[in-house]
């Protein structure tokens, strides 16, 4: 029996270089991600004890 030929897409394997550049840029946007997070909470933090030290806040539950 005749065995059929029948077109197939050849796989190759993956690419070294390819796959180093996309975990890289990955890692980079991963990291900017963080840092703005990190940055924002730094500010928010920055600002809430700028206002605990005016005295416009307190941390003293007021009593009625």
């Amino acid at each position: 029996m005749a065995a059929h030929k029948i077109a197939h897409a050849t796989l190759k394997g993956p690419s070294v270089v390819k796959e180093i550049c996309i975990g890289i840029t990955l890692g980079i946007l991963a990291g900017s991600v963080w840092k703005m997070h990190h940055w924002n909470e730094q500010r928010k933090t920055r600002a809430f004890y700028d206002m605990l030290e005016r005295g416009e806040i307190s941390v003293v539950a007021a009593e009625e």
